[in-house]
């Protein structure tokens, strides 16, 4: 039976958040208060459309878009990580549920080398039109009361279980690793044999703290600070 690894994508596989690395691409890497004030919580998606097209609006091209996101950083022990994954896919399937985009995310895990760790990466559909301005849409619809608009992670999460169980694979742990309150809702999925892994010092970290309390998490909680703490954790499920 196979480890499941599951990765939030921003502040977690990279130490910065992709949306707003994107800003750098301007000439003055600033947003006008106009679209800055713009963003309504629970609708990250459409302010990135907002930001996006701004961003064409200023002539700025994909390709230019394209060199500066390949800068942002790996977290620490990250690239270690996403390399042993690659060399135990037979043992370990690998994916990224993100609120960021599907272009930003292959962009960044293409320019690293480092995509072949990651089997499925379920995130906002993105595309650059015709004019040369990106379009994201939200990954998908759902009903969840406690996650943004455009994506559970939960939903997708307990979707990717069930269609690996009918096609004959079940997981013997999953491990998840995040660090924000949209993390905190796939939490509610996991089993007791699974790890949920939250960042130090970040949102999710508090947030399970006040769950723990409650005992409503079987999951058990391992907080990481690098890619290593991941890596450390990981080989040992595998051997237990």
């Amino acid at each position: 039976m196979k480890t499941l690894m599951v990765f939030d994508f921003d502040h977690t596989v990279v130490d910065d958040n992709s949306d707003t690395w994107v800003i750098r691409c301007l000439p003055d890497q600033t947003l006008p208060d106009s679209v800055e004030n713009s963003y309504r919580k629970g609708h990250w998606t459409e302010f990135m459309g907002r930001v996006m097209s701004y961003i064409g609006d200023q002539k700025v091209s994909p390709d230019r878009v394209r060199s500066v996101m390949e800068t942002i950083p790996f977290t620490a022990g990250m690239t270690d990580l996403l390399t042993f994954i690659s060399d135990h896919k037979s043992t370990i399937d690998c994916i990224v549920i993100s609120d960021s985009n599907t272009v930003f995310i292959d962009w960044i895990l293409h320019a690293s080398g480092l995509q072949a760790a990651v089997d499925r990466v379920f995130t906002n559909p993105a595309k650059f039109n015709e004019l040369g301005y990106m379009e994201v849409q939200c990954h998908h619809s759902h009903d969840c009361d406690r996650c943004p608009v455009n994506l559970c992670k939960r939903k997708v999460l307990e979707l990717y279980l069930s269609e690996q169980c009918d096609g004959g694979v079940e997981y013997e742990r999953v491990l998840y690793a995040g660090d924000g309150g949209n993390d905190l809702c796939p939490t509610s999925c996991l089993r007791g044999r699974d790890v949920v892994m939250p960042r130090k010092g970040f949102t999710l970290e508090k947030l399970l703290a006040r769950l723990e309390d409650h005992a409503s998490l079987r999951a058990k909680v391992i907080v990481w600070s690098s890619g290593t703490d991941i890596l450390e954790e990981l080989k040992a499920s595998m051997q237990s």
